[in-house]
């Protein structure tokens, strides 16, 4: 049987976090409650953004289109993964397999550029404040945004159409619990040296300048905060949250993508895959509420 790219397979199996009968059944347990938690928690977000006018800024968009991402990045991954604790046959068809590739991809490096377009924010916000909201206006912002979801899209789309030309004729068994995209390529039995000169293009775009940018910020944010001396502690605050999630997400998406391909079937892949498609988009609305009096004001009306 045939595939639409000439392929002679046609159909994955996923070996999933583990073979074990009741191992399986509290992972399922364990990981519908931190997704339920993981939904609730961002759309929470996003209401108090949407409903509370003081609310109505910059920095509260690149958040709630933060958290609207981390909704859809869980729920590419996480509710196939809970079918498949349930299922005793864990397959996935060659198609399903690069639509899901193509999402995670979109979703993970347009997450990428959005962190770093916050991290510029909250530079501007503390080293040039005078000119803020002529800088980062709700208009720049929302330009910024649309950047940054246009390139995910578009890079992504590259990526996935390499991945479709490679042929896969020998084993059908991917070492995880969801079509990742370097567990998939492992499998290939065709050259796959253009996909791995695409994928460092990607990686300079999604990974370097981010990087770069989010480097290049935070030195100056710290300069200036130096600079202003005891009155330092309230503007510094402001950036702790995005500097947690930016470690958190890009630790473990660099642990990931900087390792030699004679790792990818390492079990530790799996538990820092689960970390940044679930554990810190679940993570990311505790972060930014916990810190911030206007967010838990905001989510408080909700309450009423």
């Amino acid at each position: 049987m045939e595939s639409g790219n000439g392929s002679s397979v046609t159909k994955f199996i996923l070996l999933g976090l583990s073979l074990d009968p009741k191992i399986k059944i509290l992972l399922f347990q364990v990981f519908l409650t931190m997704y339920i938690v993981t939904m609730t928690g961002n759309f929470l977000l996003i209401a108090a953004v949407k409903t509370d006018s003081r609310l109505h800024s910059s920095m509260y968009l690149f958040l709630s289109n933060l958290s609207f991402m981390d909704t859809c990045y869980s729920s590419v991954i996480i509710p196939r993964m809970l079918i498949d604790f349930l299922s005793s046959l864990k397959s996935i068809s060659l198609r399903g397999c690069l639509i899901q590739v193509y999402f995670y991809l979109f979703l993970g490096e347009t997450e990428c550029l959005l962190l770093a377009f916050m991290s510029y924010d909250r530079y501007v916000a503390i080293c040039n404040p005078l000119r803020y909201h002529v800088v980062l206006s709700i208009q720049s912002c929302a330009r910024l945004i649309a950047v940054a979801w246009v390139a995910g899209c578009l890079l992504s789309l590259i990526d996935v159409y390499f991945v479709y030309k490679l042929t896969f004729c020998g084993s059908n068994v991917i070492d995880h619990f969801f079509c990742e995209s370097k567990a998939l390529i492992q499998l290939a039995c065709s050259n796959v040296f253009e996909l791995n000169i695409v994928i460092l293009a990607s990686d300079a775009v999604v990974l370097l300048f981010p990087v770069c940018m989010i480097a290049f910020s935070y030195v100056n944010i710290i300069l200036t905060i130096v600079k202003i001396g005891a009155k330092s502690s309230k503007p510094f605050s402001t950036c702790v949250s995005h500097l947690i999630v930016v470690v958190l997400f890009y630790g473990s998406a660099i642990y990931t993508y900087t390792r030699p391909k004679e790792s990818v079937k390492d079990s530790a892949n799996k538990v820092v895959s689960v970390f940044y498609t679930l554990v810190t988009p679940m993570l990311n609305p505790l972060i930014y509420s916990l810190r911030n009096k206007d967010v838990q004001q905001a989510l408080r009306k909700l309450r009423r």
